[in-house]
């Protein structure tokens, strides 16, 4: 069993801004691949299913953002998995709107939900999905920019990047990260 984890913020103000593109791949899994968000369990929302012939659990932490290891790292000892049983998918500011990177682990890279995770599972090594939402402009501050929403050209590209986001983490469920990192890094 495999855990796929999308990154947010759980009131509805905060649907379809920056921050909230991890829970947005997670919710077009479920749709894909029809895994009912059942359940709040372990302070987040948690389906459970098969995609691809692989046995996984899709969670959104309802913790905000900043507290994502507090509904992650109990869920993973319930269940009794590894950091290498564990993908993540958030926003990265970092990236071009709709650009993806795959990674097998590393550092938070200043992002406080990942921070949060690495604390509480005390691993950085974990497969992490990164989705690009745009850089913060000048003059703007870094948790207004993340809250905010995208322009309309900005969310096209962001319909593709959350599309190749959802294909790259069901291809880590039984894919090398490297052959995933090849493949949507380019």
């Amino acid at each position: 069993m495999q855990i796929i984890a999308g990154l947010g913020n759980p009131e509805k103000r905060y649907e379809g801004t920056r921050h909230n593109t991890g829970f947005a791949v997670v919710d077009q899994l479920a749709e894909e691949y029809g895994i009912s968000w059942d359940r709040s369990r372990f302070r987040g929302m948690v389906g459970k299913g098969v995609i691809e012939g692989q046995k996984v659990i899709l969670v959104k932490p309802l913790t905000y953002m900043n507290l994502s290891g507090d509904c992650i790292q109990p869920l993973m000892a319930y269940y009794k998995l590894q950091p290498s049983d564990l993908i993540v998918i958030y926003d990265d500011i970092d990236l071009v709107p709709g650009r993806i990177r795959v990674r097998p682990g590393g550092s938070a890279g200043g992002h406080n939900g990942m921070k949060s995770i690495i604390a509480r599972l005390g691993s950085q090594e974990f497969r992490r999905v990164r989705v690009g939402v745009g850089a913060k402009p000048a003059g703007w501050d870094l948790a207004d920019w993340v809250l905010s929403h995208f322009s309309a050209e900005d969310e096209e590209k962001m319909k593709e990047g959350r599309s190749r986001a959802a294909e790259a983490a069901v291809r880590l469920l039984d894919t090398d990260v490297e052959s995933v990192m090849n493949c949507y890094n380019a």
